[in-house]
Parts: structure tokens; sequence; C-alpha cells
């Protein structure tokens, strides 16, 4: 038994040491252990078969998704210009739309402006000739009140200034005046007072003194409305000033 398992490996070992040669040395052996191998490992040319197969089918696969991929950026690129186009449009529409508000708005504002101005027209010209009015009707009814309570004559007068002592140049000069026992009071009767209604009033005083010559005793303003201005210039100028006829002392 011993000597047996001396025999195989002493077997073995010339074998690892001498089968590299003997196959290189005879054919018949290589064809031997080829046709015994191929049943569980596939040769050469088959191993090539098969890589070349498998790189074929790579590159298959790699052009097709190439191909996928460029048909999807070619639809991912249409898509982003007929959305960039739509959104171009809508803001040309949205710049169209602003453009026009705005014209609307500007047009509507103009509008109010206008009607406004009007209304501001009318509504003066309305001031005016309803101040005018009330000018008179205050006036006549100082007229009455003054005249049945205290026994006075109340006068109004138009006179011309040829000289344009009082506005600058020739105009008609209207003077209320008051006698009383002699006395000479000229009143201003408005319905408001201004710092230059004043000063033209004083003028007219000084109008009415130098042609007739004579001296006014009292120079008064009789009006509901006289503002701050108004009121120093008036007691600078010793001009007496009442709101309420009623208050007026004879």
């Amino acid at each position: 038994m011993e000597n047996t398992f001396t025999n195989q490996a002493a077997v073995k070992s010339w074998l690892i040491q001498e089968l590299p040669a003997i196959l290189e040395e005879n054919t018949d052996i290589q064809k031997t252990i080829v046709r015994i191998s191929r049943k569980r490992f596939a040769d050469k040319n088959q191993t090539d078969d098969r890589f070349e197969r498998m790189f074929e089918e790579l590159k298959k696969d790699r052009e097709e998704n190439n191909k996928k991929w460029e048909e999807q950026n070619r639809e991912s690129k249409k898509k982003w210009e007929e959305n960039n186009k739509k959104w171009e449009e809508n803001n040309k529409k949205l710049d169209e739309y602003m453009r026009k508000s705005d014209e609307r708005f500007d047009a509507m504002l103009q509008e109010i402006r206008n009607i406004r101005t009007k209304h501001e027209s009318s509504i003066g010209a309305l001031g005016s000739r309803w101040g005018i009015a009330a000018e008179s009707s205050f006036r006549n009814a100082l007229k009455a009140i003054l005249e049945n309570r205290f026994d006075v004559q109340v006068l109004n007068i138009t006179e011309f200034d040829n000289t344009g002592f009082v506005f600058g140049h020739p105009d008609q000069i209207e003077l209320d005046i008051i006698i009383k026992n002699g006395e000479i009071i000229i009143c201003e009767i408005k319905s408001s007072m201004s710092r230059s209604d004043v000063y033209t009033f004083h003028r007219k005083v000084q109008f009415y003194e130098k042609k007739h010559n004579c001296k006014v005793t009292t120079m008064m303003v009789i009006s509901p409305m006289v503002d701050n201005y108004a009121l120093k210039v008036a007691d600078k100028l010793g001009i007496e000033v009442y709101s309420f006829s009623e208050d007026v002392r004879l």
C-alpha cells in the first residue's frame, strides 16, 4: 500500500514537470484535451462570437438610446419653443391690454378733470351771481333796518372816477352812504371782504371826500366774511367792521 501511494505521488510529480512539454510536442494529446474540455468550456471562436454579439447588442442599445435621447431632445426643444412662443404671445396680449387700460384710465381721468373744471366754473359763476344777488339783498335789508330803527337816510350812489384814482383806470364807483344828523357814514356792503377789498374801499372814501370837498365821519364795512388780513388793514385805516347789520352802532 505504501509503495502504491509513493508511486502515485511520484507520477503526479512527474506529470506536473513533464506534461507541459509533452503537450507542446504532441498535437494528438492537445486535440484530445480540447475535445474533452469543449464539453464544459467554450472555445476561443465561440467566446469571441459571444463577445461580438454582446458588443453588437450593447452598440445597438446605445444607438437606440441615443436615438431616443435625440428624439426626446427634439420634442423637448419643440415644446419649449412652442411654450416660449405662447409666452411671448401672452406677454404681447398682456402689454396690449395694459396699454389700452392705461389709455382708458387716462381718458377717464381727463374726463373727470374736464367735468370737475366745468363744475368748478359753473359753481364759481353761480357763486359770483349769488354773491351779487346776496349783496343786493343784504344792502336792501340793511337800508330798511337802518332807516326804520335809527332814523337815518341810506343812499346808494354811483359816481365816475375820471382820473382812475380808485382802480388805476377810469371807472364807475359805487358807494353806500348813511346820513344822520349831518354826519356822513360811508359803508362797504359785501358778501366777503379781503385785504385788497379794504384798501379799495378806503380809496373810494378818499375819492368821495376829494370830489365833494367834505370829511367822512365814519368808514364802515358790513360783511359776514372778513379774513384776518382784512381785519388788520381795517384796524390800521380806522375802518369799523361788522359781521351783522344788527351789530351796527349809530
